[in-house]
């Protein structure tokens, strides 16, 4: 799974691509320890946080949840994410996998 129940939150992990046509997810990737994230697009670029605050506003949408609920703790330089999200059901979470 792309996401681990943490406390009263979830880490969700993501594989961001920017400069992208669109904003979406685009299935599932497993890196070479077998850990899973799930791959979003964005079109902004990887340049002064764009990107990841794109990222931020998408999940946000997605999600139908606030932007305060979602904080990236890992990889803000990197292309493999950690966010932590808190006030969410898990099967809110799953919906990402359908968009």
């Amino acid at each position: 799974m792309f996401f681990t129940k943490k406390d009263d939150s979830f880490l969700l992990r993501v594989r961001l691509t920017p400069n992208s046509s669109c904003c979406r997810t685009n299935g599932i990737f497993c890196d070479e320890n077998n850990e899973m994230y799930l791959k979003i697009t964005v079109r902004a670029a990887p340049e002064n946080g764009k990107a990841n605050k794109e990222l931020i506003d998408f999940l946000a949408k997605t999600l139908n949840i606030s932007k305060s609920c979602i904080t990236l703790i890992g990889g803000a330089q990197n292309r493999l994410k950690k966010i932590r999200i808190t006030d969410i059901e898990e099967n809110t979470l799953l919906k990402l996998t359908k968009e």
